[in-house]
């Protein structure tokens, strides 16, 4: 868990990135931002608040981490923040014009700050944050004007819409630190430039990417890999999910052994299961632990994809929470069409 609401904005550097491509400019402030009190609480709420949730970053590299440019203005302004920031300030503007190719990214002001008295996890650690302003919005200035008032417009930035941003906790520097992440704006192929080609992040390998990753995994098993090994009906897949869900609800921990024998039916599926939790590894290139601890945020984002539903035509939607010895399914030859018979106590 992260939370800001106590920082304090200690330093800040202001630049204007344009989009390289269209051949707008890079715009290098000359001399770091001098902040006063209430300018500081306005761009900390602007900053911090759409940080929100438990899915967290490091800086990465396929050979090391130490050859990951980003990581390295990171490392070098925590450990001199004072006469570091803005230096590294220009660095990071360069590089973010530098990957701005895409005709589709906006020009903006990167703003560089240097944070303390921040939280996560049970620890006061001081952090970096970079976030960028993208759009503008109308506003009304409403002033008197003698003895009657007089309205003109303008366009500034939403101090409740931060448009992309990062937080970079002072926290396990040899793994690439603790990054929070924010991009409420980009979509289709310039979402990627954000955190794949400015900062280079992978997902961190934490409680809530092992909770998130075996949900996943778990539903293509059941939705995917079943279907094609053994004739099964959508009310015998619904039964699978079913019990997986009540696994994920029901523990604090995962355990791959436990799991299997509570949700598997017999010791052909269980060899199945993990026979497919191997390729599913390989696959998308992750390890991911035969224990761990269940995050319950991720639990809770990713239930909606583990819903027991049975789809029929284009006419019947049925959500189905259990009892599968009440769910018959046949055919009837002379309408030449399939049918479900569901048995029930009393209409709810």
């Amino acid at each position: 868990m992260m939370t800001c609401e106590d920082a304090v904005l200690e330093r800040l550097v202001l630049h204007k990135v344009g989009n390289k491509a269209n051949g707008e400019l890079l715009s290098l402030s000359s001399t770091p931002f001098i902040l006063n009190s209430d300018i500081s609480s306005l761009l900390l709420k602007y900053f911090t608040t759409p940080f929100k949730g438990s899915q967290y970053y490091v800086f990465s590299n396929d050979a090391d981490v130490g050859f990951n440019g980003m990581y390295n203005c990171i490392c070098n302004i925590f450990d001199d923040p004072k006469n570091n920031l803005y230096e590294e300030s220009c660095n990071i503007a360069q590089h973010l014009y530098d990957v701005s190719i895409h005709p589709n990214i906006k020009s903006g002001e990167l703003y560089v700050t240097y944070m303390t008295q921040c939280y996560l996890d049970g620890e006061i650690v001081d952090a970096i944050g970079i976030f960028k302003s993208e759009n503008k919005e109308t506003y009304l200035k409403v002033f008197p004007q003698g003895d009657n008032f007089d309205i003109e417009q303008d366009n500034g930035i939403n101090i409740n819409k931060l448009d992309k941003g990062c937080i970079v906790f002072n926290k396990d520097r040899e793994d690439g630190f603790v990054v929070a992440v924010v991009d409420n704006v980009s979509k289709g192929n310039e979402a990627v430039y954000w955190i794949d080609d400015f900062l280079s992040l992978r997902q961190r390998r934490d409680s809530f990417f092992q909770t998130e990753n075996m949900l996943s995994l778990c539903k293509n098993f059941v939705v995917d890999y079943l279907p094609q090994e053994y004739e099964m009906t959508k009310a015998d897949q619904a039964e699978i999910l079913n019990k997986t869900s009540a696994y994920f609800k029901e523990n604090k921990n995962f355990d791959t052994e436990t799991f299997s024998d509570k949700v598997m039916e017999n010791d052909d599926l269980k060899d199945k299961f993990r026979l497919y939790k191997g390729a599913y590894e390989k696959e998308y290139e992750m390890n991911l632990d035969d224990s761990f601890i269940l995050n319950e945020e991720a639990l809770k984002k990713a239930s909606r994809y583990l819903r027991s539903v049975i789809k029929l035509d284009k006419n019947f939607t049925i959500y189905i929470h259990g009892k599968r010895d009440r769910v018959e399914i046949g055919e009837d030859e002379e309408k030449g069409l399939r049918y479900y018979k569901f048995y029930f106590e009393k209409e709810a």
